[in-house]
């Protein structure tokens, strides 16, 4: 994972909670977690709308 081991993980987890305290962790998980879902609804209709567009481009194709 990025060469990231578990050493460094818990190093850059206790300056996180040195940053924010321990009482901010749920809310920025939370923050992080909704961020991850917008951009995840955002790239999926993304895809549909292209997808959508190529059906559209190719169905006068095929009726003529």
């Amino acid at each position: 994972m990025f060469g990231l081991g578990m050493p460094e993980l818990i190093v850059i987890l206790v300056i996180i909670v040195i940053i924010f305290g321990a009482g901010k962790l749920p809310e920025i998980g939370s923050g992080i977690g909704k961020g991850i879902k917008n951009f995840k609804e955002a790239t999926k209709q993304q895809e549909e709308e292209k997808k959508k567009k190529i059906d559209d481009e190719e169905k006068p194709d095929s009726s003529a």
